[in-house]
């Protein structure tokens, strides 16, 4: 073995460099993390070659005194932190002190900057030459040249000079929407490609990811002690086949958090088709000693002291938010406060509520709508904007039920509405106790296979729990007496043997609340009306009031809208009015 020896401060760095440079995109990420320290309100970005070439990023900041010019580009150099108590409550994007040493390691870099106190400017860098005055109005200029000149190697293992720009572009996009208050602007290849003003979260989104996700989200404001969650979180009917959308930032940090990504998901497990991913925009803020963010070379992981706490606190705040009532206008959800177990290490599980408020209607019988009705319709002068949803004008096909509201035209699926109504129902009964039963008038004999007689002995006492009072009428035949009240119109025989095939595959003993949940989402399905089914008014009257009163009622059990808004003036532009 050759003897033990120091490496060269070079090599140390270009070593560094390898974990904190990965691409042309993780340099533009620290010179933009720079700038934002610095208090820039405008960050200009230019690239050449999709950052290969050139990466020019020029902010209007404080910007550095010419003494400290040449410590920016040694290692281990910093303004950002001084003590252990610094780095274990920093708050600001960089602390290490080595992002822009380690990309002088890889690169030709010049720093220029000049603070309001300063004459002119100064610079420093390309290739060691002293610092010199330099011209500048104020703030910070970085330019990195030539990346990955001295390592060859490394320079193979890049990607198109397209693909390159497009990661270059998607770090802008994460940074400008941590900061809607800085101005930004992206060019390459002197072709202007983003220009972004200063302005709030909601236009910053509409400007980066488009009109269709502001149309589609709800706003999340929920608090718990040090814990607070805002932003937006799209509808599943936004939902995507990547997760390409999905944006979480802590103390204004944009992370890649196994954590949270959990805790999102499962907020949207009960609204969402498996094969999709939800698209949101969340920033979650908590006490800096309560997350250590100096676990990743390049800062986007992170780890909190109290990972459970954290974990409930998103998953109820999502949950909440999506399951607040529907609104045809603005999405903006009441800001909600979360008990405050969520902070404390959680002494104990807890369940929200669900919530479920009567709502009013125009006799004084309310009535379950898959088989019973108002006993008078509602007034035919009521006015569309007493209710969000309006009032039943009509029904199409037997399948949609058309609605008049103050916007317009509301289009409902009378089958996927019916179905989340039914399904959110039976939740709210099962974590109460065993649902209400209603006993037939006449049992049903139902034909199964031998298969399904097995499995209905076996789970007698998970079935009779579920409101199925069952027993064995012959070799192939089930006797049903009792079924749950909410599904007594339903199809009873598909519905039980929904139910068999269920248990069959997953014994009752070993279904958790997640497997408990599609199986209330089968009852619902079979037991909601279905579609060619003609409804009165009062029907489909009743049907709307109890969408407005029922959580997630945006979308049925797997993930489809259950309703649309077409609007006064769409339908006008159908027809060319005021052309």
């Amino acid at each position: 073995m050759p003897r033990i020896h120091p490496l060269p401060d070079l090599l140390i760095s270009q070593i560094a460099a390898g974990e904190v440079v990965e691409r042309p995109a993780s340099v533009l990420k620290e010179l933009l993390e720079n700038s934002l320290d610095a208090g820039a309100a405008r960050i200009d970005v230019q690239l050449e070659e999709g950052g290969v070439k050139l990466i020019r990023v020029a902010d209007d900041g404080s910007g550095i005194e010419p003494d400290d010019l040449p410590l920016a580009l040694a290692r281990h150099a910093t303004s950002k932190i001084a003590t252990l108590d610094d780095l274990e409550r920093v708050a600001t994007y960089g602390f290490r002190g080595e992002g822009l040493a380690s990309i002088a390691a890889v690169a030709r870099v010049a720093v220029t900057s000049r603070t309001r106190a300063q004459p002119h400017a100064w610079q420093v860098g390309h290739d060691g030459a002293p610092l010199a005055p330099a011209a500048l109005e104020r703030g910070t200029v970085v330019e990195v040249r030539d990346l990955y000149f001295n390592t060859p190697a490394r320079r193979k293992f890049l990607k198109s000079e397209h693909t390159e720009s497009a990661h270059c572009e998607e770090v802008l996009t994460r940074m400008a929407l941590a900061r809607p208050d800085v101005a930004f602007s992206l060019t390459h290849n002197r072709v202007l490609k983003k220009r972004l003003a200063a302005t709030d979260l909601d236009r910053r989104v509409h400007d980066l990811l488009g009109e269709e996700f502001p149309a589609h989200a709800r706003r999340v404001e929920a608090e718990a002690g040090p814990l607070k969650l805002t932003g937006l979180a799209a509808l599943p009917a936004y939902a995507r086949a990547t997760r390409d959308e999905q944006y979480f930032y802590v103390n204004g940090r944009f992370v890649r958090d196994k954590l949270l990504a959990h805790a999102a998901r499962e907020a949207y497990a009960d609204i969402l088709h498996n094969a999709r991913h939800p698209a949101y925009v969340l920033f979650l803020t908590l006490d800096p000693a309560a997350v250590d963010v100096n676990v990743h070379p390049a800062k986007i992981e992170v780890r909190f002291r109290d990972a459970r706490g954290v974990h409930q606190f998103v998953f109820h705040a999502l949950t909440r938010a999506l399951a607040q009532p529907m609104q045809t206008g603005t999405q903006a959800a009441a800001p909600v406060t979360i008990p405050t177990e969520f902070s404390t290490g959680f002494t104990r599980p807890f369940q929200q509520t669900l919530a479920v408020e009567e709502p009013r209607s125009t006799t004084a019988a309310y009535l379950d709508f898959a088989e019973r009705a108002y006993s008078e319709p509602a007034p035919p002068a009521a006015s569309p904007t007493a209710q969000p949803l309006g009032y039943a004008i009509a029904q199409l096909h037997g399948l949609y039920v058309l609605a008049q509201n103050e916007t317009g035209l509301i289009l409902v699926d009378q089958h996927a509405a019916h179905e989340r109504i039914l399904y959110e129902r039976l939740k709210q009964q099962i974590e109460a106790g065993p649902p209400p039963t209603q006993a037939l008038l006449v049992p049903a004999v139902i034909e199964v296979s031998e298969k399904d007689i097995a499995t209905a002995e076996t789970e007698a006492e998970a079935l009779t729990a579920l409101g199925f009072e069952i027993s064995v009428g012959g070799p192939r035949q089930l006797t049903l007496r009792t079924v749950p009240a909410l599904l007594a119109s339903g199809d009873i025989a598909a519905l039980l043997r929904a139910l068999l095939a269920e248990f069959s595959e997953q014994p009752a003993n070993r279904v958790v609340e997640t497997q408990r949940n599609e199986l209330l989402a089968t009852m619902a399905c079979h037991g909601a009306v279905r579609g060619k089914r003609n409804l009165t008014l009062p029907e489909m009257n009743a049907l709307l009031r109890e969408m407005e009163a029922t959580e997630r009622a945006d979308q049925c059990n797997h993930g489809r809208p259950t309703w649309r808004q077409v609007s006064l003036a769409e339908i006008d532009a159908l027809f060319m009015r005021g052309k």
